[in-house]
């Protein structure tokens, strides 16, 4: 069986997009399934994910009797011989017993060989479920036998359209009952953290009750601190050389569980560094300039290419010249604090990049003046 949705409702949707044979038609897990792989890129959405499925899986079961978890985080080590024992052993007393092996990257190839086996060989009476969203990819010789005779739930929410979509997907079956501009005020304080939608979901149920019906008013008070943003909203406002949209765009990146300044002076030097290469090599069309920044994406070739015409060479050596001191400046050359120095940083951008689009329209504008 191919990949499968994630089994919240008999309604929801799976949280990403389809791969595998039956990619863009996926359906939910077979109720009869006794393997399950849940991976993804975000461990918190993974987590969720995870999470549903065994609630599924155990039903109204006592999950004391019912449920058996290997390697939960800052518990216990991962011991092939103790899983390979609990898959093996069938349930006493019960229709059914649920092993979960969390962090599942820790597998190593030996111990992937000796779980794939027992899957390709059946378990009647126990269902296995390997949780991936830790440090590093399960070994694919499990993942390969789960997805042949199981199912695999792939958590993945992409970006822009499709975070938005997934987020309005999760809110359709949620708890409570979010209007038009709650749900916006929503998607676009969560940004990129969608982990934290689940908890603000179950506090809203908590403070005003099963399918409540809910504004703006009645969600501010619980959306606390916004949600990071990813690079291209930092990069793209600068691009446009609009200074107070980057400046907030900084901000998120910077919150609570952010990302470090070194970070975003790093993304910062990569954008910028990409124009100039583009620009002393001329390249000519939107594939070229991929080739030579190294990205297989054109869209965003195009839109570096489109900036590095507009500003030209010298400028963008002022920009890479820029962020060159601020990193001198994070070194302890001065006595700024890092947000302060990013702050200047990304605020100079912007007003370069300001200066040099207006530029050309005020010279129109001297020159169409009479008298001038």
């Amino acid at each position: 069986m191919g990949t499968a949705r994630s089994p919240r409702s008999p309604s929801a949707g799976r949280p990403g997009t389809s791969a595998g044979p039956t990619s863009g038609g996926a359906s939910r897990p077979r109720a009869d399934a006794s393997d399950y792989l849940v991976r993804g890129d975000d461990p918190a959405l993974v987590d969720q994910s995870a999470r549903l499925l065994i609630a599924q899986l155990l039903g109204n079961r006592d999950p004391a009797l019912t449920l058996e978890e290997h390697g939960r985080a800052g518990v216990d080590e991962l011991d092939i011989g103790a899983l390979v024992d609990a898959c093996t052993t069938p349930p006493f007393l019960l229709d059914r017993r649920v092993v979960v092996v969390r962090d599942a990257g820790r597998l190593t190839a030996a111990d992937g060989g000796r779980l794939a086996a027992i899957v390709e060989a059946g378990h009647p009476g126990t269902v296995l479920v390997v949780v991936a969203g830790g440090t590093g990819a399960i070994p694919q010789v499990l993942a390969k036998a789960i997805a042949a005779v199981g199912a695999v739930v792939e958590v993945s929410v992409g970006s822009g359209r499709d975070r938005a979509q997934w987020v309005g997907e999760r809110l359709r079956e949620a708890p409570v009952r979010l209007d038009a501009a709650a749900r916006a005020r929503l998607i676009e304080h969560l940004g990129e953290d969608l982990g934290r939608l689940e908890g603000i979901l179950e506090t809203l149920r908590t403070a005003y009750g099963d399918r409540a019906s809910l504004g703006v008013a009645e969600l501010e008070p619980f959306l606390g601190t916004a949600g990071s943003v990813p690079p291209w909203e930092l990069t793209d406002a600068i691009d446009s050389g609009a200074v107070g949209a980057a400046l907030g765009a900084l901000h998120r990146m910077m919150g609570p569980g952010g990302r470090a300044p070194a970070e975003i002076l790093a993304i910062l030097h990569r954008h910028f560094s990409a124009m100039l290469r583009l620009d002393g090599e001329g390249a000519a069309s939107p594939e070229v300039a991929a080739r030579l920044i190294g990205t297989r994406s054109t869209y965003v070739a195009s839109k570096l290419l489109g900036q590095s015409r507009r500003l030209g060479g010298d400028l963008i050596a002022q920009a890479i010249a820029q962020i060159g001191g601020a990193d001198l400046d994070l070194k302890g050359r001065t006595a700024l604090p890092a947000e302060v120095v990013l702050e200047v940083l990304v605020a100079r951008l912007s007003r370069l990049v300001r200066a040099s689009t207006s530029a050309p329209r005020r010279a129109h504008a001297r020159a169409r003046t009479p008298g001038a």
